[in-house]
């Protein structure tokens, strides 16, 4: 039987496939700090976990290595199951809740492999916090890391250094379709030379320093909010305000973001009564703006009206388009509705949209592209199938400009929010210096 991280073609090919519809499920997706990625040396990589299966998906598309990840055992239940997810180059690792005897019986096979992968030089991900949770901010992360790399550091160290590098994930949005992602490879920690200079220590001691220094540099990469914040959803409703909607690069909205994050705290530290009665009425106004469906986008608009008129005229230009892309991608967000309605968890929306849109998109192209020529002249087949290629996205794209224009057409009239809105300061520039 050979090992989980040799070559498969058939993997190969569904990289291919994957990494192509990734694309497509987001309008903008960014891959920042590869040069951090140790040229020479043993890998293993760190990331903050917030959005579900998408976020294995997205780091496999971030580099054309392939790559092995390790996931929580109690998926692994199912035989059938079991044996896809292995074939998709996906370790167990086993908690507490799964029960003592897994712990101790399991997880020793999956270090082995783990270490055996690291020593092959292939990327070994995994996301310490062991469960999904969408904020911007980090669990306490699990121990499992730091076994896995301590032990590939006393096996091999000697020949390469090892290296753990903490990965950010950042995502425009947790749960819409079609949002913004930003993948960031930060400052790599040097476990062999670390273990060197604190030889007197004992390995407790060394993994809970490492553990350390690993949250710090994972906090970096993300617009991140201490876990221990009471005031979590005011702070980052502040901070989607202050920062508005620009059309930044992803990497320069994440620094403003924390730019942001970071002058709310020190006001907060500095002024601790005047920030409670400030994130009071965050709070307040919030609420008021969830239950009237006005989204964030609206919020920090200047003169809302004509731009809510010129982009009414866009909608109804594009409507004709928006009808037919609709009927001809029917089966993929009429089953992608259903599947919608039924999931408890909607961290699991982006991921159950990918999926639907992976498998169906291209079995209309091959039934819409062999109907285009086979019915119609072949100008017209090419250009029927390249809206065909484009329709869902199309689709998908109008749904979300409609919305944020119904929102904006609310905002504009809705004068008692307008002015609640107003006498929080919010767009006062000295949050941003």
């Amino acid at each position: 039987m050979g090992k989980i991280q040799d070559d498969d073609k058939l993997y190969r090919l569904a990289k291919v496939i994957v990494d192509h519809h990734i694309r497509r499920s987001f309008k903008r997706y960014h891959v920042t700090g590869k040069e951090n990625i140790p040229k020479q040396g043993l890998c293993l990589f760190g990331s903050n976990h917030c959005n579900t299966l998408m976020d294995a998906l997205v780091l496999v598309t971030s580099t054309m290595h392939k790559k092995v990840f390790i996931a929580r055992g109690d998926i692994f239940k199912n035989h059938f199951v079991a044996r896809l997810l292995t074939w998709a180059k996906i370790l167990p690792i086993f908690r507490m809740r799964d029960g003592l005897d897994s712990v101790r019986n399991k997880n020793g096979d999956t270090i082995e492999q783990a270490v055996d992968v690291i020593h092959d030089e292939v990327p070994l991900y995994i996301f310490p916090e062991a469960t999904h949770r969408t904020k911007h901010s980090l669990r306490n992360l699990s121990k499992g890391i730091f076994h896995i790399a301590l032990e590939a550091n006393r096996r091999y160290g000697h020949e390469k250094p090892m290296y753990i590098v903490p990965v950010g994930l950042e995502y425009g949005d947790y749960f819409r379709f079609r949002s913004t992602v930003l993948v960031s490879y930060g400052e790599p920690i040097n476990v062999t030379e670390y273990v060197n200079q604190h030889a007197d220590e004992n390995e407790v001691a060394i993994m809970n320093s490492l553990k350390e220094i690993l949250t710090e540099r994972m906090s970096r990469l993300i617009s991140f909010i201490p876990d221990d914040e009471a005031d979590y959803e005011p702070i980052w409703e502040m901070t989607k305000i202050i920062a508005g909607n620009p059309p930044l690069p992803l990497k320069a909205r994440l620094k403003r973001n924390r730019r942001i994050i970071a002058n709310i705290l020190k006001f907060k530290s500095e002024n601790p009564e005047k920030a409670r009665t400030l994130f009071d009425k965050v709070s307040d106004f919030a609420k008021h703006r969830k239950e009237q469906s006005i989204s964030l986008n609206s919020v920090s608009k200047r003169k809302p009206l004509w731009r809510t008129v010129w982009k009414s005229l866009m909608a109804l230009v594009g409507l004709p388009f928006y009808l037919l892309a609709a009927a001809v991608t029917s089966p993929i967000w009429i089953v992608s509705s259903f599947i919608l309605d039924s999931l408890k968890d909607k961290a699991f929306r982006n991921t159950a949209n990918y999926c639907v849109e992976l498998v169906l998109h291209p079995l209309i192209m091959a039934t819409g592209v062999t109907l285009l020529f086979c019915l119609t002249p072949w100008e017209w087949a090419v250009v029927g199938s390249i809206f065909l290629y484009y329709s869902y996205v199309f689709y998908f794209d109008y749904n979300e400009y409609i919305r944020l224009l119904t929102s904006d057409w609310r905002w504009t009239f809705n004068k008692a929010l307008r002015k609640e809105f107003k006498e929080l300061g919010l767009l006062d520039k000295e949050w941003e210096r």
